[in-house]
């Protein structure tokens, strides 16, 4: 092949499975990203988050990056999302799972040109794919991170209101904060949700 040629199948074959990538993520149940798994968990040394923004300043540059979550038709935009109730949490700490699933796979597919390519472009394309990808998963991760601190913040609120209110034990009304399923009137917090969590591609 030409080399116009060859830029135009590599670029078509990332484009293709960006896509197709997408697709399979929006259409994913819920319940697939209803915990994390070895993959998605967040790290003690993460720091709730809080290492990304320190070292690499993820607040500053996260709201550039692109937001596809609302263009596929099950999509969800994490930029609607923007109350602080157990249920908008929930909500982002599903789709920053999906998300992070979505980028994996997708810096992962550069590993499919040693297949099909040279073994040098094969590494070009692999390192690529984990560069373009990589910042995503970073917010990915942040955003999560933020959010169960968040959650936990907020559920640990209601059981106060409850106990105080006479009705179940704290330690009853208390969920883990990996829990994304959400009870009657777990929505009932009002807090808008700080804008460095609900601003993330």
């Amino acid at each position: 092949m030409n080399d116009a040629l060859t830029v135009l199948v590599f670029s078509g074959a990332w484009v293709a499975f960006g896509v197709v990538s997408g697709v399979i993520g929006a259409f994913t149940p819920d319940r697939a990203f209803s915990r994390d798994t070895v993959l998605t968990r967040v790290r003690a040394w993460e720091d709730g988050g809080r290492l990304y923004d320190r070292r690499l300043k993820v607040r500053r540059w996260k709201s550039a990056l692109p937001e596809a979550g609302g263009l596929f038709r099950r999509g969800h935009s994490k930029a609607s999302l923007g109350r602080m109730s157990l249920e908008s949490l929930d909500r982002i700490i599903v789709e920053t799972r999906r998300a992070e699933w979505v980028h994996w796979a997708n810096a992962a597919f550069g590993l499919t040109f040693f297949a099909w390519t040279e073994p040098l472009i094969g590494a070009v394309m692999t390192v690529f794919g984990f560069v373009v990808h990589l910042p995503f998963v970073i917010v990915q991760r942040y955003n999560r991170a933020r959010s169960l601190t968040l959650r936990e913040t907020v559920v640990a609120r209601l059981a106060r209101r409850t106990q105080a209110a006479g009705g179940v034990p704290a330690e009853a009304s208390v969920r883990t904060a990996g829990d994304v399923r959400t009870t009657p009137g777990d929505s009932g917090a009002s807090d808008r949700c700080p804008s460095d969590v609900v601003n993330q591609p």
